[in-house]
């Protein structure tokens, strides 16, 4: 069976393949190919430079540029010939060793050095740093900006509903009102709270050799600061140097991303979930858009399918980024292979996650808020005034008013103004107090709930 959109096995690479694009170039087998020569030929590059090692001088400005042009222009065709490579030596990163001295045996500068392209390097010198570049670029490029859009449409949204009063429900039941704006913003900022975390996670490279002491490299230049040379080359790539590590890179700060991210994808979800209630109470109203269905059965039905959507992908999400966030950093004494089979599905756990933030953007803006609805509800759910007049009592030192107005309004039907202002005309209260209590209604008592929402 060939692969194609209708027989992917994943739907990341079948059903959804489309809106995934951005990320299929950073995380696809090629992609990883791409980065791992990279690394190569920036590392030959860099051992050309440092003085000390005279058996191989400064590349001319040509060889460079035939170096840096196998990087940049590293192609469909030029990974194929790596992975052919591989399935004769079962090794994908010496594969690129081979792939890049086949490529540049026309190159007689290079192939005088060619015994020092990966040297003193263990795989995972080549891959810790990879992974991160690919990191690097799908946070700053995609998902990053993915999150904004969301926390910039839930900010217009604040804005325009800034007067838009609501009745809370506080375990599910009538609570006191606040404002559809207010709710939105409380998402608008912890969403931005969390894309500081997701953006200050820092990442992290080595390249230290097989056990991260520069055996081999001590071995064939002892007179090399090769600490000082490391650093610079990782640093290089906009990562943070770790001098302290085993074979592998420990993974410690892509684990705090990947926690970062997971606890963004969690104020998401709590967000589709208000969202699909909010349509479900008439809140929210969702624009049909002229030829779709909604139900193969009932042809009224205009379902919140895309908050469904980003909550179950964001799901899907969570369970790979914390499984990730918890076995990346465990390794058997120097090395184990585990982290390598996990690590492939960083983009499968991206994939999913900027699904859900793509889903759920497209929800928003498909809403448009029922006013009218929302006054309806407050307007038959009087009751809520109890909290402001029973404090209201207590700053004047009425005895027991928490009690009476839980006699008048706990589980009572048929509470309304005429209720409340009948028991506000018999409080011992000032005249000024009385009066402003006598004309709120369940619409204006908002606190500072649109003031808030207008900051955001």
């Amino acid at each position: 069976m060939a692969l194609t959109l209708l027989t992917a096995l994943s739907p990341l690479d079948g059903r959804y393949h489309n809106r995934l694009a951005a990320l299929r170039d950073t995380f696809s087998e090629l992609a990883l190919i791409r980065q791992r020569v990279k690394i190569e030929v920036e590392w030959l590059k860099a051992l050309a430079a440092e003085p000390a090692i005279r058996e191989v001088p400064p590349f001319s400005p040509p060889t460079v540029a035939q170096l840096d042009e196998i990087a940049t222009r590293f192609s469909e065709a030029d990974g194929e010939a790596v992975k052919a490579i591989e399935a004769k030596i079962n090794h994908d990163v010496k594969a690129i060793e081979y792939f890049l001295r086949e490529k540049l045996a026309g190159n007689k500068e290079v192939m005088k050095v060619a015994e020092f392209i990966h040297f003193a390097c263990t795989s995972e010198d080549i891959n810790n740093l990879a992974y991160a570049l690919m990191l690097k670029h799908a946070r700053e490029k995609v998902m990053l900006p993915a999150l904004d859009r969301i926390i910039e449409k839930l900010a217009g949204l604040a804005h325009e509903l800034a007067d838009a009063a609501m009745l809370a429900h506080t375990h599910g039941q009538p609570a006191s009102p606040t404002t559809m704006c207010k709710e939105l913003a409380n998402v608008a900022y912890r969403l931005a709270c969390g894309r500081s975390r997701i953006a200050g996670a820092k990442l992290t490279g080595k390249i230290n050799g097989a056990v991260g002491n520069y055996n081999a490299h001590l071995a064939a230049y002892p007179g090399v600061d090769w600490e000082k040379l490391a650093r610079a080359f990782v640093e290089r790539f906009g990562l943070e140097f770790n001098p302290y590590t085993i074979q592998i890179e420990p993974h410690d700060s892509v684990a705090e991303l990947f926690d970062a991210v997971a606890r963004v994808n969690t104020i998401l979800v709590d967000l589709d979930r208000d969202a699909w209630g909010y349509i479900s109470l008439g809140y929210f109203r969702q624009k049909a858009k002229e030829g779709e269905v909604g139900s193969s059965v009932m042809p009224h039905k205009v379902n919140p399918i895309d908050f469904e959507n980003s909550e179950g992908n964001l799901g899907l999400a969570n369970a790979l980024l914390r499984h990730m966030s918890e076995k990346l950093p465990i390794s058997r004494w120097q090395r184990d292979l585990t982290d390598s089979t996990v690590l492939r599905n960083v983009g499968v756990a991206l994939g999913h996650t900027l699904l859900g933030y793509d889903s759920c953007l497209k929800g928003l803006n498909q809403l448009e808020a029922d006013r009218s609805r929302m006054g309806a509800d407050l307007e038959r759910n009087w009751e809520v005034l109890a909290e402001p007049i029973q404090t209201v009592m207590r700053r004047y030192g009425i005895t027991g008013g928490y009690e009476k107005l839980k006699e008048l309004t706990r589980g009572k039907e048929g509470i309304n103004r005429a209720t409340l202002q009948i028991f506000i005309q018999g409080l011992a209260i000032p005249d000024a107090e009385k009066k402003r209590l006598l004309a709120l209604t369940p619409a204006t008592y908002i606190g500072k709930a649109a003031e808030l929402a207008k900051r955001i």
